[in-house]
């Protein structure tokens, strides 16, 4: 399967794989940007893509930038839907709380999943079947 993508500015870097058989597209800045202790940014990656119908593209944090720099995604995970065209942005947010984290054009700074997904429609209901786990939530499962 193709994902088409369009290069809207001179400093964008078209997706790509770090390893082969890798699920996730590293998504790179295409802007610099200065985020300080606590703030969030949205940061250009100067790309828009043709996310194919019956499939969603889940913008996903980087695992390095995580454990390195405290950097995380605001709305983790991001959502494109296959009729969006415009620019992929992504939300960043800086949980360090004393440095400055600097980012330049080029750099890594998420990762894109392109997964299937069914496309349900919600039917009203007087009640739903019975399950072992019921009604069950947070801390249910006692770990």
């Amino acid at each position: 399967m193709e994902l088409k993508v369009q290069l809207l500015r001179d400093s964008a870097t078209i997706p790509t794989r770090s390893h082969d058989g890798d699920a996730g597209l590293d998504l790179y800045a295409a802007e610099a940007a200065h985020i300080g202790p606590g703030e969030r940014w949205q940061v250009a990656t100067g790309i828009a893509v043709e996310i194919p119908e019956g499939h969603a593209g889940l913008v996903l944090p980087r695992s390095g930038l995580a454990k390195r720099h405290g950097i995380s995604l605001v709305n983790a995970p991001g959502l494109i839907d296959a009729g969006y065209r415009g620019e992929v942005g992504v939300l960043l947010l800086n949980n360090d709380p004393a440095e400055v984290f600097r980012i330049k054009p080029g750099d890594r700074i998420a990762q894109l999943l392109v997964i299937p997904f069914a496309a349900i429609e919600p039917v009203e209901t007087e009640t739903l079947s019975e399950t072992a786990r019921g009604e069950g939530g947070f801390g249910s499962t006692g770990a």
